[in-house]
C-alpha cells in the first residue's frame, strides 16, 4: 500500500509500506484523511520527549477512516509501526469516535489533536462558566480558531482573539469573537488586551508563550486561570512575580496526552455535533498523500489552515 514512510529521521516520503494485518483487539481502517501536526514533525525528526519513532515506520498521529462496518471514525495513535498517513492503518478496537454525518472528513481530523486541545483547555482545564471573559491569544491558528468558537459555544459572554495576522482576526471575528487585538501592532500588549476585554479577563487560552503570555499575565482579572498549550512566540517568559500574587492567578499546563479517555471522547463528540450543525469551522487544506514533503513545507510556513494528507 501506499504510505508516508519515514525511512530516516526528518521528513517522510511516500513509497510501499507492508499492509496491515488486525490481530487480537485490532481493527483495520481505511484511512479518508491523515492530519499533519507539529507534533508529528517533532516525531519524525526525533526531537518528541518520548524518543524517536521505529524506523521504518508509517509518519501520522491521526486520521478519520471507515472501519469494516462502514463505521467513520475518528482516531488517534494508530498502533505502531501503521501510522495514520497511509491508506490503511491499524487502530486499537474500540478506539475511534464515531463521526456525525454533515462533517467533512478535513474538519472531523481538525476537531481531533487542535479542537481537543482548544476544548479541553476551556473545559477540562479552566473550567470555563457561563458568563465570563476569555482570552484567545494566537487565536489564527486552528487551535486559537476552535477557542474562539468553542468559547461562545461553551457560554462565553465575551471572547477577545489576539494575533498577528489581520486575517486571522477578521476570521477569529467572523466566528465570534467579540473584540480582537493585534499582537506586535500595539504599543502596550496589556493595555490592549485589559480594553478589548472591557476590563475583565477570566480565562486565558495561550498556545503562544513567550512576550503575549507575560502580557496576558498583566492584563488578567483577579483569580483568572490561564491555560499554556504551546510556545510558538517562545519556550521563556519573563513574568511578574506581584501581578500572579497579588491577582491569586491560576497557570496551568495542558496535554491533551494527559486528559482521561472518556473525557477526550466526550469532548470531541461533543465538537463534531456542533460542527454537523455548523457551529463550528475551520479552515482545512487538503494535500495529496504523495506530496507530503509539501505538507511539511506548508505547515512549517503556515498554521493557519488544517493541513490532512489524503490518500
Amino acid at each position: 500500500m501506499r504510505a508516508a514512510v519515514l525511512h530516516e529521521l526528518g521528513v517522510p516520503r511516500a513509497s510501499e509500506f507492508p499492509e496491515p494485518d488486525p490481530g487480537p483487539g485490532e481493527e483495520l481502517a481505511e484511512v479518508l484523511a491523515a492530519g499533519l501536526n507539529p507534533v508529528d514533525v517533532a516525531i519524525c525528526a526525533g526531537t518528541f520527549y518520548a524518543g524517536p519513532p521505529p524506523i521504518p515506520s508509517v509518519a501520522g498521529r491521526e486520521g478519520v477512516g471507515t472501519l469494516s462496518d462502514g463505521q467513520r471514525v475518528y482516531f488517534d495513535s494508530p498502533i505502531p509501526p501503521w501510522g495514520s498517513m497511509a491508506e490503511r492503518t491499524l487502530i486499537a478496537a474500540g478506539s475511534g469516535y464515531p463521526v456525525a454525518e454533515g462533517v467533512p472528513d478535513g474538519l472531523a481530523v481538525a476537531l481531533g489533536i487542535a479542537g481537543l486541545a482548544a476544548w479541553l483547555s476551556l473545559t477540562w482545564r479552566a473550567e470555563l462558566q457561563a458568563g465570563e471573559h476569555v482570552l484567545v491569544l494566537g487565536a489564527s491558528g486552528i487551535v486559537g480558531q476552535v477557542a474562539v468558537q468553542a468559547a461562545k459555544l461553551l457560554g462565553a459572554s465575551r471572547v477577545v482573539a489576539a494575533a498577528r495576522s489581520q486575517e486571522g482576526l477578521e476570521r477569529a471575528r467572523a466566528r465570534g469573537a467579540d473584540a480582537t487585538v493585534t499582537i506586535g501592532g500595539v504599543d502596550d500588549l496589556a493595555a490592549a488586551l485589559r480594553e478589548e476585554a472591557a476590563g475583565r479577563i477570566d480565562v486565558v487560552i495561550d498556545p503562544l508563550f513567550g512576550e503575549p503570555f507575560a502580557a496576558a499575565v498583566e492584563a488578567a482579572s483577579f483569580g483568572a486561570r490561564l491555560v499554556t498549550l504551546g510556545a510558538s512566540a517562545g519556550a521563556q517568559a519573563t513574568l511578574s512575580s506581584p501581578a500572579i500574587r497579588g491577582k491569586m492567578l491560576v497557570i496551568m499546563g495542558h496535554t491533551n496526552f494527559a486528559a482521561p479517555p472518556e473525557v477526550k471522547r466526550e469532548a470531541y463528540l461533543r465538537m463534531a455535533d456542533a460542527a454537523a450543525r455548523g457551529e463550528l469551522e475551520v479552515d482545512v487544506e487538503a494535500i495529496s498523500l504523495e506530496h507530503v514533503a509539501d505538507a511539511w513545507a506548508r505547515l512549517a510556513a503556515s498554521s493557519s489552515k488544517k493541513i490532512v494528507l489524503v490518500p
